[in-house]
């Protein structure tokens, strides 16, 4: 027995020693060793003394996590821009966003007059198997009345996501039906795709003959599953004959680093930099291609806009400062700095800034900031608009002075953002005062979401954007528009009706077309006459 009994404690020692020293490593680390009257003690920092003396001594009982989180949020606010503490309750919702998947009923919604639209059934997800149908209007959940002021968008995923197999249950109103109809819904796994819309562009015969055909791929945010959407989205466009590449970028706010890089590996050879980062505990990283990308020698053109930011401007960077690619569009946010998320034992978590990231030429194109001041960083992008450099590239101004080069030699800037390569400013020809307010008020998306909803069954007729189109030609939207728009309160304005009418007649299609076939409809139809879109097809046909 002997021979067994003394290994095992043994084992179980150790195991305790383990554990126990963990413990108090981790518990030493969250406090301070200090050395007073002759010896060593640990002492609590003065915040957990605070907040133990409040939960303790306070006069009152307190809801101390409550104040906890307020306490850690106003701190972290205290550092840069892009620092960020994440309550319990947040954290799933925030994470969510960047997920592959989060569990929900599977509709696409808006909110009018204070009610729930369903705009979209998701295909396959839990709501088209009960039988709900684009145009429903959700009315109560579980019973209990869910109109009126007090719902917006978070309220409504809040209550309609949920732990996967949990049921909700939904009544809904109906054009053409009598009465309540009502359905009970078992959440389920709805994918969040980031790649959203993949198509061969359509242009003229002359630049078709010079260029061949054009694939553009728009990628709105650099997820779990961004990658693998991409490389797929290339390799369908190759199949359909696709010979250069549209990459687009415009307002997306980034994500995930490690998606960016191996996009852009797929553009570049064996040893080019794509991206290196370091910071005062991190140590550097660089990321290089492996040269096993499959579409290193195709003709590329990038899309960016003064919403491009982070893994999007990583993307770029590397695409600027190889020559790889021509980027096309305005100048980018300029966020260069890196987070890593901590998780804390209560279910919270803090983003929390540890690196600069650096594009291949070495440039940080990270903006100015000062600490803690996070009005006069988020007006930044105002100051662009009223300086008008939303329209011409002579009032782009950087806040680094250093020169830096592509691998051809080429001048680029740092401390701002991505200088396109071929700036394209706003154009603002068709826009008007009346136009403006339209707009400004979604009544635009107002009226293409009632026009749906009273044509629907005509509508669903047509299985393609081209043929949709045409039918949409030939309404007089323009004249059931200004309708609409006096209801809201807008008095019609000829001159400025007619200036506006060839914008106000794309963007009423392309919504119309959405609400009918998705993004996959609205974004060919939209891009076909937007002004970047159209300089990326001109570069490419030379």
């Amino acid at each position: 027995m002997k021979k067994y009994i003394y290994p095992t404690l043994t084992v179980i020692g150790l195991a305790l020693g383990i554990f126990i020293g963990s413990a108090l490593t981790q518990k030493a680390a969250a406090q301070r060793l200090v050395y007073q009257n002759g010896h060593w003690s640990i002492e609590q920092s003065k915040v957990d003394k605070l907040l133990q003396l409040m939960e303790q001594a306070y006069v009152d009982s307190l809801n101390i996590d409550s104040i906890t989180d307020e306490v850690m949020s106003e701190m972290v606010q205290k550092l840069d821009p892009h620092s960020a503490y994440i309550p319990k309750k947040d954290l799933e919702m925030v994470n969510s966003e960047l997920a592959a998947s989060f569990s929900g009923i599977g509709v696409q919604f808006t909110i009018q007059q204070d009610t729930v639209r369903i705009v979209a059934v998701i295909a396959g997800g839990p709501s088209e198997g009960v039988g709900v149908l684009a145009g429903d209007k959700i009315i109560s959940v579980d019973d209990s009345l869910f109109v009126g002021k007090k719902i917006n968008n978070e309220k409504v995923m809040r209550t309609l996501r949920g732990q996967k197999g949990t049921k909700v249950k939904i009544g809904v109103q109906r054009a053409g039906a009598g009465e309540i109809l009502y359905y009970t819904i078992t959440r389920g796994d709805i994918p969040v795709n980031s790649v959203d819309a993949k198509f061969i562009v359509e242009h003229s015969a002359a630049s078709r003959q010079k260029s061949g055909k054009i694939g553009f791929v728009r990628v709105n945010k650099f997820g779990e599953t961004t990658y693998r959407e991409f490389i797929s989205a290339l390799a369908e466009l190759k199949s359909q004959g696709a010979t250069s590449y549209i990459v687009d970028l415009r307002e997306n706010s980034g994500g995930y680093m490690d998606q960016s890089i191996r996009m852009a590996n797929e553009f570049l050879s064996r040893g080019e930099m794509i991206v290196y980062s370091e910071g005062r505990a991190y140590p550097r990283y660089e990321a290089k291609a492996d040269g096993g990308g499959r579409f290193k020698n195709v003709p590329l053109v990038v899309l960016i806009d003064d919403f491009s930011a982070s893994a999007s401007e990583i993307f770029a960077g590397a695409m600027q400062d190889n020559d790889r690619a021509q980027i096309i569009g305005r100048r980018s946010f300029g966020k260069g700095l890196v987070q890593q998320q901590i998780a804390f034992s209560d279910g919270s978590a803090v983003r929390l800034t540890v690196a600069r990231y650096h594009t291949p030429s070495g440039r940080c194109i990270q903006k100015p900031y000062e600490l803690g001041d996070q009005a006069d960083y988020q007006k930044e992008l105002y100051e662009r608009y009223e300086r008008g450099e939303f329209y011409s590239a002579d009032s782009v101004h950087f806040a680094d002075t250093t020169i830096y080069r592509t691998k051809g030699g080429r001048i680029v800037h740092g401390g701002g953002g991505i200088m396109p390569d071929v700036f394209v400013g706003r154009d603002t020809s068709l826009y008007t005062p009346w136009f403006n307010r339209c707009v400004n008020m979604a009544y635009t998306y107002q009226f293409a979401y009632k026009y749906t909803d009273e044509h629907r069954k005509q509508l669903n007729q047509y299985k393609d954007w081209q043929s949709l189109e045409k039918y949409l030609l030939k309404q007089d939207l323009t004249t059931e528009f200004v309708a609409f728009a006096k209801g809201k309160g807008i008095e019609p304005n000829q001159a400025e009706i007619q200036k506006s009418k060839p914008m106000l007649i794309r963007l009423l299609n392309a919504y119309i077309v959405r609400n009918i076939l998705g993004d996959e409809g609205f974004f060919p139809l939209f891009e076909r006459d937007d002004e970047i879109t159209k300089k990326a097809v001109e570069v490419l046909s030379k």
